[in-house]
């Protein structure tokens, strides 16, 4: 059968949004409407008759509501393949009435754990139900019509509007689609959340909703789209964005890692300027201004068309600086109206706020995609303090030094493999990123640091006192020993190198100082 009749309708949702209209809609067509709960009451409120499920199944909702509509009158309804002769002769037989709409929203789990609820309230959210109803509804697509989501309540009354009050298959099937999708992003979340109690879940699942379709993906023969997990962890997905163009893909990508990256500074004023993914400048200062400053001159060059990240409320001085250059995105916790009105001049620059930051700490999932499966770890939240590292040189960091040296790790961890990082006073003054080698690395970070010098005028390198983070081992001294020549003066690395004992010599011959961190940061 391809157009279906509609008659009579099963509703029951925990989201109340458009509720009342569309059942006045519904009403207005003579569809008879059967109800449970809250929505029953809603509808009632509004004037209109609806019949409880309870009536229909002889059963009350019981076990505060845990039992309510997993009865045979209910599902024989939703499952019966009208046209066929066993089917129709059962619901004769026992008093079953074909049920051709069923609009179903579940109870708001997802939201429940990103809101921090205990354990005992995130079960209670976990919808029994619905899903069942939605699974058969929309396996029975053929005579049922199946709505999951407010946004399609004005597309159902379109289809009964021009089909004389009816559905049409491939309305259903698109309906199906929709269901199916809702109900394995549900149970995702559910499995997700319940994945803690395995120490390696034997079966993984993700979902996502759409949020924006992308004009295109890295690049322009690519489609994509932009997913939000239902999570609340700050950062681009739910970020509220105040000016500007959508957000591309790359855009997305990039402003991502800029915000992940300034999360790690705490409260110290700290901005962060990524291209293509990588840093190419971090810096931290008494102030956005100075730390933004202090970033942009890192690489002037490569911040052009970059994304700009910072740890505190975006202010008018610092806006009048960004304003100077042309800058994609530029995503911080807060912006004054000031900041607000400098940016409003730039129509092109995208300006998100994200009301706080994430927490680097916070361990999720991260995962990546291969031929025929899924790799799978969590984020890479390492973190080591100070008095954790372990000095292997005859010389020791000078506190000064550490403080650097902390900070170069701390960028190096967001930086693409191989990573090396010059840093001077708290901000980059040469990043190496990606490179096959480490030595490469070092020798691109230490050319970058010598454009900084040429572009303030230093008359040195600006490596020269600076210290070198390498995000992992070195495997032979030569890259230590280009860093030692660019005027590097302390190191820190994880160590395990089959060749440390050369290595720490190499720095001892060269007067550096060097630290082990036994913790590494590869990133790719």
């Amino acid at each position: 059968m391809t157009s279906v009749p509609l008659k009579r309708a099963l509703i029951s949702v925990s989201d109340k949004e458009g509720l009342i209209g569309l059942g006045q809609a519904l009403a207005a067509r003579g569809v008879e409407i059967l109800s449970t709960g809250g929505s029953a009451r809603a509808l009632r409120d509004a004037g209109l008759t609806v019949k409880d499920v309870a009536e229909v199944t002889g059963f009350p909702e019981m076990m505060d509501g845990r039992v309510k509509t997993l009865h045979p009158k209910v599902h024989g309804g939703l499952l019966a393949l009208r046209d066929n002769p066993d089917h129709a002769k059962a619901m004769k037989e026992h008093e079953i009435g074909g049920i051709d709409l069923l609009v179903v929203n579940l109870y708001p789990f997802e939201a429940t754990v990103a809101s921090g609820a205990d354990e005992a309230t995130c079960i209670e959210n976990i919808d029994i139900g619905g899903p069942a109803m939605i699974r058969a509804g929309a396996k029975n697509q053929a005579f049922t019509c199946v709505v999951t989501d407010p946004e399609d309540y004005d597309a159902l009354l379109t289809e009964l509007d021009a089909n004389d009050g009816a559905t049409t298959l491939p309305f259903r099937q698109r309906q199906s689609a929709i269901a199916y999708g809702r109900t394995a992003a549900y149970d995702a979340a559910v499995a997700t959340w319940m994945a803690r109690f395995e120490e390696t879940p034997r079966r993984i699942a993700a979902a996502g909703t759409l949020t924006q379709t992308l004009r295109y993906g890295e690049n322009p023969h690519q489609s994509a789209a932009f997913y939000t997990d239902g999570s609340a962890r700050p950062g681009v997905a739910t970020a509220k964005q105040h000016q500007g163009k959508e957000l591309s893909y790359n855009n997305i990508n990039d402003t991502d890692a800029a915000v992940e990256l300034v999360a790690e500074f705490g409260d110290r004023p700290a901005v962060a300027i990524i291209k293509h993914a990588n840093p190419c400048g971090v810096a931290t200062g008494e102030t956005l201004a100075q730390a933004y400053q202090r970033a942009f001159d890192c690489d002037r060059t490569s911040a052009f068309g970059g994304i700009v990240a910072l740890n505190g409320t975006l202010d008018a001085e610092t806006a009048e600086l960004m304003a100077g250059i042309f800058t994609e995105v530029v995503i911080a916790p807060d912006a004054t109206d000031d900041a607000k009105a400098i940016f409003a001049e730039k129509k092109n620059l995208r300006l998100l706020t994200t009301g706080t930051l994430p927490d680097p700490r916070t361990a999720i999932r991260a995962m990546k995609q291969v031929a025929g499966g899924w790799l799978v770890q969590d984020k890479d939240t390492g973190f080591i303090s100070p008095d954790q590292l372990r000095v292997v040189t005859n010389v020791a960091p000078t506190d000064a030094q550490m403080r650097d040296l902390m900070f170069a790790w701390t960028v190096a961890k967001h930086v693409k493999s191989n990573a090396i990082i010059y840093a001077r006073d708290g901000a980059t003054v040469g990043v190496g990123a990606g490179q096959m080698s480490r030595l490469d690395s070092s020798r691109i970070a230490a050319r970058k640091a010598l454009d900084v010098a040429e572009v303030l005028g230093l008359g040195q390198s600006a490596a020269v006192g600076s210290v070198v983070a390498s995000d992992a081992f070195f495997p032979f001294a030569d890259g230590l020993l280009a860093a030692a020549e660019a005027g590097a003066t302390a190191v820190i690395q994880p160590g395990g190198s089959m060749r440390d004992d050369d290595v720490i010599k190499a720095a001892d011959d060269a007067g550096l100082a060097m630290v082990f961190t036994g913790m590494r940061h590869f990133r790719h």
